[in-house]
């Protein structure tokens, strides 16, 4: 007769470790299907915010090769908008250094000739004709190629639409001397507008992104209360961004 196996004591089932080593597991499986969920969510996050920012233009333009060091901290100073105004003087300096001016600028005349606005749909630069043409002409002087130069650097890494628009003062035809001839005021502001953005497509930047605009004697200056009135003859070259600033 065959001998009778002998039973372990504490009955059957399954090992206390394999039991163990399975709630380990479901832990880990847990773990790591909530980070992967997290993964998720931050990458939804950064779409949304790089969508925001490339809508407001100030996302730099990849195809325009490395920025600057210059030119980075003017588009950080503009991402700003409630620091914009208080520090255009900054902007000013970061566009303009001091190998960029023309001999005949100091950095004086450039600040009073040069301001930063705010508009509806931007940033505005505006700069007085002084600083880019002859009296009634709409040819741009060597010193203006020089002062726009750097302009053309902060458009080129940046992707928002751009603006120019002529102003002219009104009271009839505009002399020029040169040509010995009469202008029209309005045709002046579009002829001048026209000028800055031949230079700048002729610089590199795509012509889609620009329109430009005369508006004659129609636009005038704004200034602040108690501020002297600003001659009309300028150039602004309206960077647009959406949602416009102070609209947050």
């Amino acid at each position: 007769m065959g001998r009778k196996r002998r039973r372990a004591p504490g009955g059957g089932g399954d090992p206390s470790w394999l039991i163990t080593f399975s709630d380990l597991t479901t832990l880990l499986l847990t773990f790591f299907v909530l980070i992967l969920s997290m993964s998720s969510m931050d990458r939804t996050i950064l779409t949304k915010i790089n969508v925001f920012t490339q809508s407001l233009g100030f996302t730099t333009d990849r195809s325009a090769g490395r920025v600057p060091q210059r030119i980075q901290l003017i588009l950080d100073l503009i991402e700003d908008p409630f620091s914009i105004m208080e520090k255009s003087n900054r902007i000013k300096d970061l566009l303009f250094p001091d190998y960029i001016l023309p001999p005949d600028i100091n950095r004086s005349t450039l600040f009073e000739n040069i301001h930063i606005l705010e508009r509806p749909e931007g940033l505005a630069l505006v700069l007085s004709d002084s600083l880019l043409f002859e009296q009634a002409s709409s040819e741009l002087t060597p010193e203006a190629r020089m002062l726009l130069k750097p302009l053309t650097e902060l458009i080129l890494f940046m992707t928002a639409d751009v603006n120019i628009s002529g102003h002219t003062e009104g009271g009839g035809d505009l002399w020029n001397p040169v040509e010995q001839e009469a202008v029209d005021p309005y045709d002046l502001s579009m002829d001048r507008a026209t000028s800055v953005l031949a230079f700048f497509v002729q610089s590199g930047v795509a012509q889609r992104r620009f329109s430009i605009s005369g508006y004659g004697p129609n636009w005038p200056y704004e200034t602040l209360p108690g501020q002297d009135p600003l001659p009309n003859r300028r150039v602004e070259i309206l960077l647009k961004t959406e949602p416009y600033l102070g609209g947050y």
